[in-house]
């Protein structure tokens, strides 16, 4: 049997029928970049993640480095993120002329501990970026109240985490601003990159727009430096059909995770995800963790069944970053998680037979 990782025609085969007028309606009027069906996405994902406004950007990366540059965050200043997430994370803080500061993770659910958030700040500390990583929520209460003792910006990445709840409360409607990522990958993924800043406050919202578009206030006339950060609106005509769909695709991620729970249950040689009781997870990936990452892994291509691995390298010994003096041994928890996650297919179309299938070859190689 062959288990793909991702499998994003079976995903199309769902909603064709939706997505190709939307996306013709966007063709046949021109208006191709930042424009109407763009203003109706903002609007949409703004109430669904309830918060008060949503600016739409030209991807993830950019609604992070768009966010600093916004807060004024620069040169001088220090901002502190988790050691173990996708590089943009901390890249972003590099771009933007800003120092980053790592920090380790929590051993369970491998987001940023608040203990060491506190450590960490500094005089020149500005802002903080918790991860909401693989689609669980961090701690914020803990993130909230250090960053208000210290004034800082909260910059909350919930690239993976769209629709995930802490205690009721979307991803991203928490701090400062919050980040989505709709590269084709994600669970709401768009027809080409793109990404989205979600905001409670108006002010800032404004900000960000006069940002997204090279810092103009109106038609060539720069108020600030910004940048090129537009959506096209074939990608934001394509999330709009979506997005009524994200709640079911993502229960539907939820139930094979319990699947994959169940029936691991009993293989003492793996560690499957663990989610805080108060967290609703959207499982953007299902990382299970085994000192055997590695052979297991091979095992299972030679078996038909693909899996990633998210991240083999903490940021902190990325060779980018040696400028900024880490040494192997500073994140002993971030370095384990490095050489022992391994993600199993999880997208809403997988099978129960091919759920089965996944976690019978892994009994099998353990029990050889």
């Amino acid at each position: 049997m062959e288990v793909p990782l991702l499998d994003l025609r079976a995903q199309l085969a769902t909603i064709r029928r939706e997505v190709l007028p939307a996306i013709e309606a966007v063709i046949d009027s021109q208006m191709v970049c930042n424009g109407p069906a763009v203003r109706e996405l903002e609007a949409k994902l703004a109430a669904y993640c309830g918060c008060a406004a949503a600016v739409g950007v030209s991807s993830g990366t950019d609604a992070l480095l768009m966010s600093l540059m916004a807060l004024g965050i620069g040169p001088g200043d220090e901002v502190i993120v988790p050691t173990f997430t996708f590089f943009a994370t901390a890249g972003s803080v590099w771009r933007a002329g800003a120092r980053p500061v790592f920090v380790d993770i929590q051993p369970d659910t491998l987001n940023i501990d608040p203990a060491g958030i506190a450590q960490a700040i500094t005089e020149r500390t500005r802002a903080v970026i918790p991860v909401h990583l693989f689609g669980q929520p961090a701690e914020m209460d803990e993130i909230m109240a250090a960053a208000d003792e210290h004034e800082l910006f909260v910059i909350e990445d919930a690239a993976q985490a769209i629709g995930a709840t802490y205690k009721g409360r979307k991803a991203g409607s928490i701090g400062t601003v919050g980040c989505l990522s709709f590269y084709p990958t994600k669970n709401l993924g768009g027809f080409g990159d793109g990404g989205m800043v979600l905001t409670q406050d108006r002010d800032l919202a404004e900000r960000l727009e006069i940002h997204r578009n090279h810092g103009q206030g109106r038609s060539y006339i720069h108020k600030v430096v910004g940048g090129n950060f537009r959506m096209d609106s074939i990608v934001a005509a394509s999330l709009t059909v979506k997005l009524p769909h994200l709640e079911a695709w993502s229960a539907r991620r939820r139930q094979n995770a319990a699947r994959y729970d169940e029936l691991l249950a009993d293989v003492d040689e793996v560690v499957t995800p663990t989610i805080r009781p108060y967290n609703v997870a959207i499982f953007h990936q299902y990382v299970l963790r085994t000192p055997r990452r590695d052979e297991l892994r091979a095992f299972l291509a030679d078996q038909g069944i693909a899996t990633g691995v998210y991240y083999p390298l903490s940021l902190h010994e990325q060779e980018c970053f040696a400028a900024l003096g880490y040494q192997r041994g500073d994140f002993p928890v971030s370095e384990r998680a490095a050489g022992e996650c391994l993600a199993l297919p999880i997208y809403p179309e997988l099978t129960d037979e091919q759920i089965s299938y996944v976690a019978g070859k892994i009994k099998d190689f353990f029990a050889s």
